[in-house]
């Protein structure tokens, strides 16, 4: 890391403190990391070129009217070159990030009629928020007459707004901040665009001339993770991490504090593909504490899962050929597809599926599980016997 001899002049955790403060006068968040999250997440916008990657921030509810566009609003008072879209198309943004007047910070809400149930997959916009999540991303488009193909950068600072979820490969490069409606007791101030713009421009001043004075310092730092923080939310919380060490003060231990805290909570919302929710499905729910379990045992038992989708998937349950078939994806720990097996029982030979067979697949994409799903298991039958197919 940088010496600290670079350190900025200007006071980061008063500045910091500052622009927590202006969020909690017109935003409730749902926890103490949400504001922390979102202080960083202002400041790192101004310090891009500092960092190999950018992480998004979604702000999302189940209904409306949980604050998710006030919290849009206050953001763009504190970031560089704010750009509102509602409804952009991936050409229009590419373009604007590559235009003359500066990359801009980019504010989309209502994101959910873009990638919500009746939107479609709007591939070409994933593919830009996926690719401008990293400094060297590019989006490729035919140009001109003789459509030469010309490489438009896509890296720029990104919050969204929205109803529901997103697709898998944005969740996963955001800070998550669920947004509740306010509970009766909760109150804030009303946000005037006429009254508070002022003010938080002077902030976002106030951050652009830190952010001067303290890019040396940040420049090629590489804060230390939290304690089982690797991988992808480390790459979100990087330049988070590396904001909160320059401003100094209490920031570092809240900004690591507030780490944790939403990288678990964005754990347990995280469901991963359909493929992930059965292997967890079946480790946790299904075949906890037995070794093996005919494939109708386990067809029975996922369809009767609450809060599950297999007992409507497009409007039928699972099927053992839509099981074998998604199982077939994933390897044994000799590398070879899981499938079903015979199991003798006393009422004869069942197809069914073996622990030992999804065990490598359940350590390679699964959560770590609940320490009380952690027993040993049992076989099915005394007598039973494996037969391979």
């Amino acid at each position: 890391m940088t010496s600290t001899s670079n350190a900025p002049s200007i006071d980061g955790a008063a500045l910091l403190n500052d622009i927590e403060a202006f969020h909690r006068r017109f935003n409730i968040f749902p926890t103490e990391a949400a504001y922390v999250a979102v202080a960083l997440w202002d400041a790192h916008a101004h310090l891009l070129d500092c960092f190999d990657s950018t992480p998004r921030i979604a702000f999302l509810s189940p209904e409306p009217g949980s604050g998710k566009s006030r919290a849009l609003e206050i953001v763009e008072t504190l970031v560089p070159h704010p750009m509102v879209a509602v409804n952009a198309s991936a050409a229009a943004l590419f373009r604007a990030v590559s235009g003359p007047d500066g990359r801009p910070t980019i504010l989309f809400d209502e994101i959910d009629t873009v990638f919500g149930p009746k939107a479609g997959d709007n591939e070409e916009l994933r593919g830009f928020l996926n690719a401008g999540h990293r400094r060297t991303g590019v989006t490729y488009r035919c140009v001109g007459d003789s459509q030469t193909v010309t490489p438009f950068p896509s890296y720029t600072a990104v919050a969204v707004a929205g109803l529901g979820s997103l697709p898998d490969t944005i969740l996963t490069r955001s800070v998550i901040i669920r947004m509740r409606r306010r509970a009766r007791n909760e109150k804030v101030e009303p946000f005037r665009a006429r009254l508070h713009e002022k003010e938080g421009t002077a902030l976002r001043d106030r951050l652009a001339d830190w952010a001067e004075q303290a890019r040396g310092w940040v420049m090629g730092a590489w804060p230390e993770m939290p304690e089982g923080v690797t991988d992808r939310p480390a790459d979100v919380w990087e330049p988070l991490l590396a904001i909160a060490d320059a401003a100094g003060g209490d920031w570092p231990r809240r900004a690591r504090e507030a780490c944790v805290t939403l990288v678990k909570a964005s754990q347990l919302n995280d469901k991963g593909s359909l493929g992930v929710r059965l292997l967890t499905d079946l480790r946790d729910h299904v075949m906890v504490g037995v070794d093996k379990l005919p494939t109708i045992a386990i067809l029975d038992r996922l369809n009767s899962l609450d809060d599950a989708p297999w007992a409507d998937l497009n409007g039928k349950p699972l099927d053992n050929r839509r099981l074998s078939r998604m199982l077939g994806e994933y390897m044994t720990a000799d590398n070879e597809p899981i499938a079903s097996r015979n199991i003798r029982t006393t009422g004869g030979i069942l197809k069914g599926y073996y622990s030992e067979d999804l065990t490598d697949a359940w350590q390679r994409y699964c959560a770590p599980a609940p320490e009380s799903q952690l027993l040993p298991l049992q076989p099915l039958h005394p007598s039973s016997q494996a037969h391979k197919l």
